[in-house]
């Protein structure tokens, strides 16, 4: 493609994916592209890549479908850096990134493309789609239980995938009544370390509380990180209306007491609750 044809699809608000990969590619030049584009590689931009994806969750979260939209751009930016610099090395194409995902698609839904039944519970395709994966594991290098699963995932999450595929095998307990339980034991645990004033060991604990209240969230089906984010999201409505009613009082919250702001989160608190009547 010469120089003419390039600019022209760049030009080209139609050409879909064509013009973004040449977009990047133009970016990537090294001799005429964007010295900071140019510089880049698979980890400095690796932080930016996660960073979309949390943003197109809160867009998801807030129901704001104008910026879902430019969201979904900017992960999709992503893949196509991430495609172009694999591209340059010699690794892979958007092409190939593009046929591979569509096989494993095809292949992990044989009850679309393939020809058993459609009449399965979600629960059923879930363990099927949990069955496959794990023989495509089979294939690969990571033969472990526990192997493949990122290790640099949010921490609840990485904690709730371990934590399933411990399941798969055996490895759990039979019903939230031991894991409660755990909890209560975890916590006396951490109430001691605090006591013995060990940083580390408190640390620990704290991960040991952390990690079974995740599983105590799997046994209940419930997402933690989503969990989590709502109530983070409470948190904020809840204190930005203290915020607010104690500027009604000409105040702000380091002039205020304790239980004054405590008085204003219990009404903030009452509020959401005859809203949601």
């Amino acid at each position: 493609m010469d120089a003419r044809q390039t600019s022209n699809l760049v030009d080209d608000q139609s050409a879909g994916i064509e013009r973004l990969l040449e977009i990047m590619r133009r970016l990537r030049d090294p001799d005429t592209g964007c010295p900071w584009d140019i510089k880049q590689t698979f980890k400095t931009i690796a932080s930016y890549t996660i960073e979309e994806a949390y943003e197109v969750a809160d867009a998801v979260e807030r129901s704001d479908w104008n910026d879902l939209e430019g969201e979904l751009g900017d992960l999709l930016l992503q893949s196509v850096y991430h495609a172009t610099i694999g591209e340059e090395a010699g690794y892979f194409t958007f092409q190939t990134i593009i046929t591979n995902i569509s096989n494993k698609m095809i292949a992990r839904h044989p009850h679309v493309f393939g020809s058993e039944s459609r009449e399965k519970s979600v629960e059923q395709q879930i363990d099927d789609w949990e069955n496959i994966k794990a023989e495509e594991r089979s294939t690969k290098k990571h033969i472990g239980v526990l192997d493949g699963i990122a290790s640099n995932l949010p921490a609840l999450t990485r904690a709730l995938k371990l934590q399933k595929r411990a399941a798969r095998v055996g490895f759990d307990w039979p019903n939230t009544d031991h894991v409660l339980a755990k909890i209560s034991e975890e916590s006396a645990e951490l109430i001691e370390a605090r006591e013995t004033l060990n940083k580390d060991n408190m640390i620990d604990e704290m991960g040991d509380l952390l990690f079974v209240i995740a599983n105590l969230s799997r046994h209940l089906n419930i997402d933690p990180e989503e969990a989590l984010r709502r109530t983070n999201a409470k948190f904020v409505r809840r204190f930005n209306s203290i915020e607010y009613a104690l500027s009604q009082m000409g105040k702000k919250p380091e002039d205020s007491t304790l239980e004054e702001m405590d008085d204003l989160w219990n009404d903030a608190k009452m509020v959401e609750k005859e809203k949601q009547k």
